[in-house]
């Protein structure tokens, strides 16, 4: 044991009022003790062991443990579809070939070229 075999399980506090040496004479006596002793070395034992599978448990799940993929930064500009020049995001016209450029709204309202599925529409 860690502690050097020390047992704790004749500790106990004798309610009876009579001196006895172990808690086997105490009980033999027909005192009333408390033994406390057997549940203190049951709490070293928990200790004991909790604190081994802690350190074995902890290593395995740092190895387990998935690495963090770096997530790309939103564009902060986009391309002139006519000038090809790099411009910002909130920008409406190209400032190099002075085109009107559709926003994120727009492009997303107008579905350019998209394929609406009707309802009801059957295959044919």
């Amino acid at each position: 044991m860690l502690l050097g075999h020390v047992d704790f399980s004749n500790l106990f506090i004798n309610l009876f009022g009579t001196h006895c040496t172990a808690i086997a004479d105490a009980k033999k006596a027909g005192a009333v003790v408390i033994g406390y002793g057997a549940f203190v070395n049951t709490l070293l034992e928990f200790i004991i062991v909790a604190s081994a599978v802690f350190l074995v448990v902890q290593p395995v799940n740092r190895l387990r443990r998935p690495t963090l993929v770096p997530v790309p930064a939103a564009p902060a500009s986009k391309e002139c579809p006519h000038g090809l020049s790099s411009i910002p995001l909130k920008a409406t016209r190209c400032p190099h070939c002075t085109s009107e450029l559709k926003t994120a709204s727009e492009n997303a309202a107008t579905n350019e070229g998209v394929p609406i599925p009707r309802l009801g529409a059957r295959k044919g």
